[in-house]
């Protein structure tokens, strides 16, 4: 495991449309990340943010994908700051705004790689819809899609080495909503979904090892982390929330496994709103849970 660890804020929140999540990077910094990082042995470097508009400086051109064109300028500033982190020889953490950021954090890794890689998408969500099936137009419910290759001629970019994934080495943790377009995808993609109702069958642990295979391979293995993959009761300070997620535990075994398979060389988490949190619990959560991933034990 890289011991140098690099902090990318990215305060994005035009992919979805409920205002607060561009808070998260400092809400998630302010709860004691780098200090935890530290404790536990790691070197931290933070790199600060990206630029990412406001929306209400900006006009809307597609409801069909919304602030698309933005949203693909910063994610390709924040791919650039990937790929050099990892051409240093260190390790991404990626702190979001909301899940269109992932764009960018995979482009980077696939440009620092040379090839696609593997991805463990934790999330309520699929996150794999088109701008053409999308119900909602917003961004943040496309980014794995347009990471394996959907709708390509709506997410090219030059700055975006974009697909990024290699579909048969990714696998969705904790998915417990999807559109009726992503449910039709996922039964002809090659790409695992563990349900929350795979996870009450055979359990977290079961779940996270059979995707960690899945995803283990050549180029890159990354995980993005959304915070409403968490039971609205361990996680309020989130958008989108849907009850009936992974527990506390369950989630911190799931990151445990992770920094014990040795297989991850980035990671990044996101969607905490402190507009909507109480007490910062969401953010001090997260800080918790990176902790973990990135190493942390309990002896």
């Amino acid at each position: 495991m890289r011991r140098t660890v690099s902090i990318i804020g990215a305060p994005l929140d035009l992919g979805q449309t409920r205002r607060g999540v561009d808070m998260g990077p400092s809400a998630i910094r302010y709860a004691g990340l780098e200090e935890r990082l530290i404790e536990i042995g790691l070197t931290v470097a933070d790199q600060g943010n990206v630029i990412a508009p406001e929306p209400e400086a900006i006009a809307l051109v597609d409801e069909r994908a919304r602030f698309l064109p933005e949203i693909l300028r910063a994610c390709a500033e924040l791919a650039s700051l990937v790929e050099a982190t990892v051409r240093k020889g260190a390790r991404p953490l990626v702190l979001g705004g909301d899940h269109s950021i992932a764009l960018g954090t995979l482009a980077g890794l696939a440009a620092a790689a040379g090839q696609p890689g593997g991805v463990i998408w934790i999330d309520a969500h699929g996150d794999l819809n088109t701008p053409e099936a999308s119900p909602s137009g917003n961004v943040h419910g496309m980014s794995l899609g347009g990471a394996v290759g959907r709708a390509p001629a709506w997410f090219a970019h030059d700055g975006l080495r974009l697909p990024a994934l290699d579909p048969s080495r990714v696998a969705l943790v904790g998915i417990r909503s999807l559109d009726a377009g992503e449910r039709e995808f996922l039964r002809e993609a090659d790409i695992r979904a563990f349900t929350m109702s795979d996870i009450d069958r055979i359990g977290i642990e079961r779940a996270m090892r059979e995707a960690l295979d899945r995803v283990a391979g050549p180029g890159f293995v990354h995980v993005s982390f959304d915070l409403d993959s968490l039971d609205p009761e361990v996680a309020p300070g989130v958008g989108t929330p849907v009850r009936g997620g992974l527990t506390y535990r369950e989630a911190h075994l799931a990151c445990e496994l992770i920094a014990e398979s040795g297989i991850v060389g980035s990671l990044e988490i996101v969607e905490a709103n402190p507009i909507l949190d109480r007490e910062n619990t969401t953010a001090l959560t997260a800080v918790e849970l990176v902790a973990s991933a990135l190493g942390k034990t309990i002896i």
